[in-house]
């Protein structure tokens, strides 16, 4: 479905499939198979390929899913498959931007609330759209959402 440029995030998915099958490394090839099968989902459910941006998209689902499940086997003791969710989180990273650190957050947060004129929490949202944007994929917007709500309380 996907008509792809040889420099885009899903050929070098497809690509370090290969690489990792040639290397027999089973837990990569099972990873990066499980994220080409997340994108063809989006794409068959949305009836269009996705750009870069759509393949981030759903390359942070898939780690904010491993996250949870991460947690979740911790909480039950389950040390060794907390452990390969984790692996799995380190090779899809390595297919996203590089995240923001906490100052360049901070530095976005104000900005954009100073740009978008926000005064109460009810410009959260416009806030927050504006973040996502400017963010493009690097902001956690989980932590973001609540510094920009304490913020807002605070005006």
């Amino acid at each position: 479905m996907s008509t792809d440029s040889p420099d885009s995030l899903q050929n070098r998915l497809r690509e370090d499939v290969k690489d990792a099958m040639r290397a027999r490394d089973r837990v990569r090839v099972s990873t990066l198979r499980m994220a080409r099968a997340a994108i063809q989902r989006r794409e068959l459910d949305r009836r269009e390929s996705l750009d870069d941006a759509g393949v981030q998209e759903v390359l942070q689902g898939l780690i904010k899913q491993r996250r949870e499940a991460a947690t979740q086997y911790e909480k039950a003791g389950r040390a060794d498959l907390a452990e390969k969710e984790t692996a799995e989180i380190a090779f899809i990273r390595a297919y996203l931007p590089e995240p923001m650190s906490e100052a360049e957050t901070a530095d976005l947060i104000d900005q954009v609330l100073k740009d978008v004129a926000a005064s109460s929490l009810g410009d959260m949202g416009r806030v927050m759209a504006e973040i996502r944007r400017r963010g493009a994929g690097r902001a956690d917007m989980g932590s973001v959402s609540g510094a920009v709500r304490s913020r807002l309380r605070q005006s």
